[in-house]
């Protein structure tokens, strides 16, 4: 056999394409320094909380749902960056099943919560209303709100009158505290040009009607807020959603094709 007749045998040949192996790899490398920077805001975020912080009664704390999301992150991309770089079989089956079980939990949430509806937004107006009674609780807590309010124009989640449930705001004859029968100041309605916040704006609004607190803060609930937004643009959220989808469809296609590609090379190497 000649030279050129020896190149041209089939067990010289490479089965696995480069673009596909190092599309995988960056993809994966890229996911991979996002999980290490939601691990590190998720530590920081927890490392800035008081030790002194009351407890509260939500179950999940947002820097611990970071930090989790996060490690199975970490370990998903990981498989992914190895089993591309090294041609792992083992290492690219473990990613690419981790991607379909994701992409099955993301359609699945989708389905049920359309199905279920009404008890998926009872869940979240149980949510809500037990977030604003947490409201001094948890200083994540506290800034996620703060920003709806601020963000929607927008108090409490029904109306104004919500921030009644709140230990601090309430209007009962027990309650000592400066905010008693107010509300946080990210309900509040700022002058155009505004730079100093005076955060004692919302002081006593409860004990107003609301055509008189509609002066000072902004009445309306967020969820008609919230829901009107939603409506105006489904397309962004739907955009969104197929941003997020997409890339794990064609990132598991593309790893069943490598893998695939792999083992065609190994049954045909001398």
């Amino acid at each position: 056999m000649n030279q050129r007749q020896h190149l041209q045998s089939p067990k010289n040949i490479t089965f696995v394409n480069p673009w596909i192996k190092y599309s995988i790899f960056f993809f994966s490398f890229l996911c991979w320094v996002f999980s290490l920077l939601m691990i590190a805001v998720g530590i920081f975020a927890k490392s800035q909380k008081a030790t002194d912080t009351m407890q509260t009664s939500i179950n999940i704390d947002p820097a611990f749902l970071l930090v989790g999301a996060g490690i199975i992150t970490f370990f998903v991309t990981f498989c992914g960056c190895v089993g591309a770089l090294r041609e792992n079989v083992s290492f690219l089956n473990c990613f690419c099943l981790s991607l379909a079980f994701i992409l099955i939990l993301l359609l699945l949430a989708g389905v049920l919560g359309f199905v279920y509806s009404e008890k998926a937004e009872g869940s979240v107006n149980e949510f809500v209303r037990t977030a604003v009674s947490n409201y001094r609780s948890d200083i994540d807590l506290q800034n996620l709100i703060d920003y709806i309010q601020e963000k929607f124009q927008c108090c409490g989640w029904y109306s104004f009158i919500d921030w009644s449930q709140n230990l601090y705001f309430n209007c009962t004859v027990e309650n000592h505290s400066r905010e008693k029968c107010g509300v946080p100041f990210s309900c509040c309605i700022h002058a155009p040009g505004e730079t100093v916040i005076n955060t004692m704006c919302g002081y006593d609004v409860q004990s107003l009607s609301t055509r008189e607190a509609a002066n000072t803060i902004y009445t309306t609930g967020c969820e008609a807020r919230v829901a009107d937004w939603t409506e105006h643009n489904f397309t962004l959220i739907g955009g969104i959603a197929f941003g997020l989808i997409i890339p794990q469809i064609l990132g598991y296609l593309l790893t069943r094709k490598l893998i695939s590609q792999i083992k065609l090379e190994i049954e045909n190497s001398p």
